[in-house]
């Protein structure tokens, strides 16, 4: 019996953030189902050797394309050097923002204009300008698919700014899933919780020492906190959207999947 084939060979996705992180993993996870991949970040260095990486590993053409998406032009260049580079786009995966307690949460009387227009800037209309760009080129193919990842922090309170930025991504999803679906584009969005990637044994040992307990406990507090008292890794989160950009995701549109291994005790309906 053959598995699941995702359909995804030959298609074309920009990834942002693809440098590092859940950006990184994405863009390995779909090299590897046979799509060729431009790489989206800001610094020149770490993004080359991103993509020498993965070209080297997979064999798939790896664009590496240097953008800040806080920047119209800059996004708009980027679109149009992906679109020369690979002949066309198919998908996008916004990926691109500070996570959710990089830079930690803020009492109110804390929260500056300032750091509320950068992380709106970058996330929110970031993701909204990535998707503009690419939407033209998806609209005229008459399919694509835009998938972009959000947080739970949408869901819970703790993180004024985070649950602000998710909040729009996901009435962003839900208002381009109406607009470009008639186009055969379907736009979602992924919530992870607390992920692992390369920045976490950085933060866990810095949580052990402050709380004074053991690094398998603090890993257990920061990232076992769902229904499967398990870790979730980046490749979790990338096989979630991997799937959301094949042809076989076509029955899922403007809508948002939590991807956290079963977080807090809500329920949504």
């Amino acid at each position: 019996m053959s598995g699941m084939d995702l359909q995804l060979a030959g298609k074309r996705a920009v990834v942002t953030g693809g440098s590092r992180g859940i950006g990184n993993a994405i863009a390995w996870a779909l090299a590897r189902e046979g799509c060729d991949i431009g790489l989206v970040a800001r610094g020149r260095e770490t993004l080359g050797g991103a993509a020498r990486e993965l070209h080297d590993s997979v064999g798939v053409r790896v664009v590496p394309l240097v953008a800040d998406i806080g920047d119209r032009e800059a996004v708009d260049n980027m679109v149009t050097g992906a679109m020369e580079l690979l002949g066309g786009i198919d998908i996008l995966v916004n990926c691109a923002a500070r996570p959710a307690g990089g830079g930690g949460a803020l009492p109110l009387a804390d929260i500056t204009d300032e750091r509320f227009h950068e992380e709106m800037n970058t996330k929110a209309l970031g993701y909204l300008r990535c998707a503009r760009a690419v939407a033209p080129h998806l609209q005229r193919a008459g399919w694509g698919r835009i998938i972009s990842v959000s947080g739970l922090a949408a869901r819970r309170t703790g993180d004024t700014i985070a649950s602000m930025r998710n909040v729009a991504v996901v009435a962003m999803t839900r208002n381009l899933a109406e607009e470009l679906g008639p186009f055969g584009v379907n736009v979602t969005a992924v919530h992870p919780s607390t992920t692992y990637t390369e920045r976490i044994p950085a933060l866990v040992k810095a949580a052990a020492e402050r709380q004074g307990i053991s690094e398998d406990e603090a890993t257990r507090r920061m990232l076992a906190d769902n229904a499967l008292r398990r870790v979730i890794h980046a490749d979790d989160i990338a096989a979630l959207v991997t799937f959301l950009a094949s042809p076989l995701s076509v029955a899922v549109n403007g809508d948002v999947i939590a991807a956290g291994g079963g977080v807090g005790q809500s329920i949504y309906y």
